[in-house]
């Protein structure tokens, strides 16, 4: 009984060392944040090809009507019907020290999508999104909603 608890402990120990390693090995980045309007949270993953992405996961407001938001103010008329939660909103950035540069991000209150550059001070987040030139456009800052 002995070699019994012996071998559960090394395993145990063994897996959670395994899942330190994994943990440590995340990019700071990779995580839910939450934006500065406290109205949606966001978890931001990096893909296969290297790039980073981000989903809205939580809304304060998650219906509207008694249904499920809908992404009422894009363009394209096809994506009209699409839930805005699951949306990928971050697309494409480049990690480059503590920002992360050449992306996206989509602001389906107005359908818009813009340049987006993102950078990470301790526990938040500067989100810039801009039109042309990082000058002309405005930074939202999202803390960790772990």
């Amino acid at each position: 009984m002995k070699k019994y608890w012996q071998r559960l402990a090394l395993l145990l120990a063994i897996i959670f060392g395994i899942q330190q390693v994994a943990s440590a090995q995340a990019d700071p980045i990779e995580r839910v944040w939450l934006n500065g309007a406290k109205s949606g949270k966001v978890q931001i993953y990096k893909a296969k090809n290297g790039k980073y992405y981000g989903k809205i996961v939580w809304l304060a407001e998650p219906n509207r009507d008694g249904k499920p938001k809908l992404d009422i103010n894009n363009p394209d008329k096809s994506k009209q019907s699409e839930p805005l939660m699951g949306m990928l909103i971050l697309k494409g950035f480049k990690k480059d020290g503590d920002t992360y540069e050449d992306g996206t991000i989509y602001d389906p209150k107005n359908g818009k999508t813009y340049s987006c550059k993102m950078t990470l001070k301790g526990k938040t987040l500067e989100v810039r999104g801009y039109v042309g030139v990082s000058m002309l456009g405005r930074t939202d800052t999202w803390t960790i909603a772990e």
